[in-house]
């Protein structure tokens, strides 16, 4: 299943668009009008986030921090965790999985160096938050997820704000999305033991693939890998704790 989402009439989303294509300053206090915030504490809590967890943690990306500040992350949580979706830790969203923690999604999303005019492949949609605050960064979002109602959740959620240039499908991320490849940057949002090699064709020349990599259920680096001569170029990151990829992955294909 594939879905192109139109947003001609969503004055938020274009004008979060045209903001971004210029880089500007935080710029809070418009985006909060314009996402309709109701509650004071939530508008807060965003803002603590941004200068306390991603500001205050290294995050220097100026389109990363607004397009974070723009996405309205307690829409894509459970409506009773929603209290809790400024917090700098992960939360569970259902179907054994979780929507990451807000720094490690302005974290990856850095990594990726986008400047607005790539195509950006995510593997492992869960919520839709961070393909969410890709669609700011990038001209085309493809993300692909293997759970059909988390699937359904994000599709609902994204199309309630409005982006007009995220495509979602329901399938397995081992494969990628070969009709629409080459993509300029590869997400994956679960861990694996390498790249799966459908992905890495997948990757033009030049192009950056940000991934936990490592064995499910333990701890795992974080590693940007770059496709240079066809050869991979691999820095590591850090230790991270992922959800596993699931899928073809787990039978050896």
């Amino acid at each position: 299943m594939s879905l192109r989402i139109d947003y001609k009439r969503s004055i938020f989303a274009w004008a979060i668009f045209l903001s971004l294509q210029s880089s500007p300053p935080i710029f809070a206090a418009q985006l909060d009008s314009l996402q309709r915030e109701h509650h004071d504490s939530l508008a807060t809590a965003r803002r603590t986030m941004i200068d306390r967890d991603l500001r205050g943690r290294g995050i220097k990306d100026l389109r990363v921090l607004s397009a974070m500040e723009a996405v309205p992350r307690h829409l894509f949580v459970p409506e009773s965790l929603r209290v809790s979706a400024y917090e700098d830790r992960p939360l569970p969203i259902g179907e054994g999985q979780t929507i990451s923690q807000p720094y490690v999604v302005a974290y990856m999303s850095e990594l990726l160096e986008l400047r607005g005019d790539e195509k950006v492949l995510e593997i492992g949609t869960g919520s839709g938050y961070q393909a969410a605050v890709l669609a700011l960064l990038a001209a085309e979002v493809y993300s692909i997820e293997i759970i059909p109602s988390l699937s359904d959740s994000a599709k609902r959620v994204i199309e309630e704000l409005g982006f007009r240039n995220v495509y979602l499908k329901v399938g397995d991320g081992f494969f990628g999305w070969e009709e629409k490849a080459p993509f300029d940057a590869i997400l994956l949002t679960a861990a694996a033991p390498e790249i799966p090699q459908p992905l890495w064709r997948q990757l033009r020349e030049g192009g950056r693939i940000v991934m936990p990599r490592g064995a499910p259920r333990k701890t795992q680096r974080l590693v940007r890998v770059r496709k240079i001569a066809g050869k991979e170029v691999v820095e590591e990151l850090g230790d991270v704790r992922f959800v596993p990829l699931t899928g073809s992955i787990q039978k050896g294909r």
